[in-house]
């Protein structure tokens, strides 16, 4: 209800109330209530179904109107991973309002896995392979990634000499984990094929910045798209190990919901998006 709230633009208590409002005219209750979860009932579960259509009907209507009128409007919601996000989506929005002043947009940087229905939004970033077949996805790239430590722990524990270094108890690996996660092992490229390695280490972060930073710090050993962390390598703060058994590289995309037409909004969006992203790569040194 919260989030809701504040996707309105209104506060808890007024999102609340119209709530109320719409049971008190449909005369059922919509969401059951306790002090410790909010959760919709049968009749809640049947019109949320029903006003998702009647949303959806209205979508097309505006994005018909928008192709023929050719100037799309409205809002988007957008989410992508931090790194991803903060380094190579963020900067280009104001470029795309600059050229699209009639759309905003709403974006939302975070590592775990996001809902895309249950979340109201419009595309979602990702690196890795999304679960959710339903959706339609929009490739970007494949990007390389990399194992690295600082200086100092390579100085104290010694550079990793094969895949099964780190599986054991000499390496400390810093992992992402979150609620859902979908990756727990790291996919090496061997000379025996892809190796899933099970990695371990004292900290772990639903952050990648962070694990970045403990990295920096001389705390273990990450595996990074090699985008995220090209300027700490090529200043030496932090160096590739295991380059012989390296990373599965990730593909990059974006997922968004599949309609009968496309919102033009957000086929503007990710056309310029795509471009954009891909640019930065080609020209960003990557070692």
């Amino acid at each position: 209800m919260s989030a809701a709230a504040r996707d309105l633009r209104i506060s808890s208590a007024v999102a609340s109330a119209r709530v109320s409002q719409l049971e008190e005219h449909l005369n059922v209750r919509l969401f059951q209530r306790t002090t410790r979860a909010l959760s919709p009932t049968k009749h809640g579960n049947l019109f949320y179904r029903g006003a998702t259509k009647i949303v959806e009907a209205v979508e097309e209507a505006e994005a018909d109107i928008s192709s023929i009128t050719r100037s799309p409007r409205g809002t988007l919601f957008i989410a992508a991973p931090i790194g991803m996000g903060q380094r190579l989506i963020a900067p280009a929005i104001p470029l795309f309002k600059e050229a699209n002043p009639l759309i905003d947009i709403r974006l939302r940087l975070s590592d775990r896995k996001v809902d895309l229905a249950g979340e109201g939004l419009d595309a979602a970033f990702f690196l890795g392979v999304p679960e959710d077949s339903t959706l339609k996805i929009r490739k970007i790239a494949d990007c390389e990634r990399v194992l690295c430590a600082a200086p100092d722990y390579i100085t104290r524990k010694g550079e990793p000499k094969s895949y099964e270094d780190l599986s054991s108890s000499r390496h400390d690996c810093l992992n992402m984990r979150y609620p859902g996660a979908p990756e727990f092992q790291w996919p090496l490229v061997t000379k025996n094929g892809v190796k899933k390695v099970a990695v371990t280490g004292p900290f772990e972060s639903d952050h990648g910045d962070v694990l970045t930073s403990w990295a920096l710090d001389g705390h273990g050993i990450i595996l990074k798209p090699v985008f995220e962390i090209a300027r700490y390598l090529a200043s030496g703060q932090l160096v590739a190990v295991l380059v012989d058994e390296p990373p599965v590289p990730a593909q990059m995309a974006c997922l968004f919901t599949h309609r009968k037409r496309q919102d033009p909004k957000v086929r503007l969006f990710l056309d310029f998006m795509v471009g954009h992203i891909q640019r930065a790569l080609a020209e960003m040194p990557m070692r």
